[in-house]
Parts: structure tokens; sequence; C-alpha cells
């Protein structure tokens, strides 16, 4: 995170103390007595924040305010006031300023707001930088955001496993984004110009895997899940790779495969075939610093989907989503910022409702989510739930959800 703090005062003893306040904390103070010796470091590039005194003589800090929002609205100012200039910082913060303080200002209330401005900023620069990448770079930078080096770790491993054209298997948690991951795979290979056939694995037959070779051709083959993969289909699949069908087989799985060999549940002639490249999604647990700008991406993703206004996202509200552990990975973080999109979170969301209509609420959500998993696959939905056919038929009529609606494309239906 940046360090850097431009501060501007008149007051040399002042200027002096806060400077080395802020030494002492290890930030890295740029000092000024002056607009005119401050504004030649007040730029859109300028990665760290200012903080200056109000009453300055010449040009003051409502100037100094102006000409940062000129150069960049979203760079901090914090603004320090005299006794009796509140109403006057309060009308500063109306123009823009992210904060202000009172003189005399205690050493741990100003690092605390230079910190909290510092973070915002750092914020900032991020989403601009990934912003930059999306815009100008290839499949793996569009469609694999983050700052993090197990998010760039990732990237690098994308193109050089595309660039192999061996079988790959993406392991990655339910909801980490294998399939994703899988297109990009495809995106940045030679094949990239042939058709991209995605599958589930849960259900598949022998007539649907078939039939998902001659729609791939050329192009790439992934299958979602391959732990879920029928017995005889397991087969007919390690036969098809044996065999040299032109389509390259890309494999998801939540499961570590050799696990399901060790268990009995999966084939360890095809188990070894597919691992021939392996691409590991890491958890959002362990990159955290991606929270705020997948936060971001995807609240103007999804507003942008349904023709909503952007809203304000503070740090206070990038705070909370970095404060959660994100067991449902990448798809729970955007199911959120979907719900800060519409104004909703979890809270207002259950607000007013009974017990028994919360309870149907989660409960819709369970099922919808499950679905999501399955590929729309009904039978496979109520396995893993673990509830009779029957049962899981009429809450789907309850909650009016069709499985259908969720079925991927050349999904076999349920029997």
């Amino acid at each position: 995170m940046t360090r850097r703090v431009l501060l501007v005062d008149d007051d040399h003893a002042v200027r002096e103390a806060l400077g080395q306040t802020l030494e002492l904390a290890e930030y890295l103070p740029i000092v000024a007595g002056s607009f005119v010796a401050a504004k030649d470091h007040i730029t859109r590039d300028f990665d760290g924040i200012i903080v200056s005194d109000i009453r300055m003589p010449g040009r003051d800090g409502f100037h100094l305010l102006t000409y940062a929002r000129a150069a960049d609205a979203e760079l901090p100012v914090i603004l320090l006031t005299g006794q009796g200039d509140v109403p006057m910082a309060v009308a500063a913060m109306e123009a823009g300023a992210f904060s202000f303080l009172e003189k005399p200002c205690a050493p741990a209330t100003l690092l605390a707001g230079v910190e909290r401005a510092l973070r915002t900023r750092a914020d900032v620069l991020e989403d601009r930088r990934s912003k930059l990448a999306i815009a100008g770079g290839d499949a793996a930078a569009r469609m694999l955001i983050g700052v993090s080096d197990l998010a760039q770790g990732l990237r690098d491993r994308a193109r050089a496993v595309a660039r192999a054209g061996a079988d790959v298997l993406v392991i990655g948690e339910p909801g980490s984004g294998t399939p994703k991951v899988a297109e990009v795979i495809h995106l940045l290979s030679s094949a990239a110009r042939h058709p991209f056939i995605k599958r589930s694995a849960a259900g598949l037959t022998l007539q649907g895997l078939e039939e998902a070779f001659d729609q791939a051709g050329a192009g790439t083959l992934y299958l979602d899940d391959v732990s879920q993969l029928p017995d005889t289909v397991q087969f007919a699949l390690l036969d098809a790779l044996e065999a040299g069908r032109p389509a390259r087989v890309i494999a998801g799985s939540t499961h570590e495969l050799r696990k399901q060999v060790k268990q009995g549940n999966f084939s360890a002639d095809l188990q070894v075939r597919l691992d021939l490249m392996r691409v590991v999604v890491p958890p959002l647990r362990d990159r955290m610093e991606d929270v705020p700008v997948l936060f971001r991406h995807y609240v103007a993703q999804a507003c942008e989907q349904a023709n909503l206004p952007l809203p304000d996202i503070t740090q206070a509200d990038l705070e909370q989503q970095v404060a959660k552990d994100w067991p449902g990975n990448a798809r729970a973080l955007m199911n959120a910022a979907m719900r800060f999109a519409m104004g909703l979170d979890d809270a207002d969301a259950m607000v007013g409702l009974s017990l028994p209509d919360q309870m149907a609420k989660v409960e819709r959500t369970l099922l919808i989510d499950a679905l999501r998993r399955t590929g729309g696959n009904a039978t496979e939905t109520a396995r893993q739930l673990k509830v009779p056919r029957k049962t899981f038929y009429d809450k789907l009529t309850r909650h009016d959800i069709r499985a259908e609606d969720y079925r991927v494309e050349g999904q076999d239906p349920a029997m």
C-alpha cells in the first residue's frame, strides 16, 4: 500500500511536528509550506494523499482542495482546522474533502485518519490498474481479475497451459470460477477460433458425450465437476482421449481426483490422463487484497446488466467485504455485489418477514444454488440435497423454480 503523504502547512513548527509524527509511523511525508510549493506533486498519478491546513496566506486550503479535485477527483484531501473553523471544514467536506481534523491534532487521531485515506487511495489505484489491464490485455487479464500475487500467478499459469495444448485439470473450491478459467485457457489457445463447449459431468450420457465432442470439433470441451462423471462415461471419455479426438478436454473439479481414485469413485487411468497439466484456482480467503477490486467490478457489472445507476462504494463498504472469509468464493462475492447494486443486503432482504417466510427464502436460495452446481440436472440435485425426488419437485413447484432454467446447454434432462 502507498505510504506517501503530502503535508502542507505554512506554520513551520506545526509542519515539522506533524512530519515527524508521520515519519515515526513509517509513512513518507512530503512537506510543503504553501500551495505553490505543493502543487507540482498534485497530479492524477500521485500515489499518496494530502493533508493540508485550511488557513494559509495566499492560496489557502480551499484553493488547494479545488486544484486537487480538478487533477484527480478521487485523491483524498484531509484538511486541518483551527478552533472555530469547523463550519468552514464542513463546507469543505461538502466541496469534496475526504475528512477534516481539528488542531492541535493528537498523533493517534492524525495517523488513524491518514491510514484510512491511504487505504482508500490504494483501492482506487488498484481498481484503475485492473481496468487498464482489462482494457488492454489478453483474455487472462480481462477475465481473471485481481491484483494479488496469487491472481497474477493464476493468469500466468493459464497462459502457459493454453500454449501447451495438452488436456487440463482445473481444480478449485465451489464458487471459485473453474469454468471461467477453462474458458480463458481456450481463448488463449490455438483453438480459440473453434467452439468452446461446456457440459456438466453429472448425469452426462454416452450419447451426450459423443454429441459434445462432435460440437466441439477442433475446439475445446469443458466438463464441469468431472468427479461426478458416471462410470460408463468415464471409460468412454478415456477411449476418446486415447483415440486422439481433435477436441481438447479441460476438466473442472471441486474434488482432488487422486482421493476419488483411492476411494474407488474415479478411474485411475482417466485421472492420470486428465491430470497431464493442472491449474489450481486459489480460494478467495487466500487473496483478500483482491476482494475490493472484485467487489467494485461485480457491482459495476450488475448495474450494467440490470440498467441500474452505479452506487457509491465507500471504504466502510469495502472493509465489510474484506472482513468476511467468503467460503462461497467469487460466486458468493458476486451475489453480494448484486444485492449491493440493488440497494439490498442480507439483513434488508429479511426485514419484516415472518420466520416461515425467512426459512422459505433461504430454502429457495439453496435450491437454486444446488441446481446451478449440477447444471439443472434435477435427479442429481435431489441426490445431493438428500431429499426424495417427489419432495424435491414439490419444493420446486412451491418456490416457482424451473430446473431447466439452470440447465447447461446440451445437458440431458432428468429422467
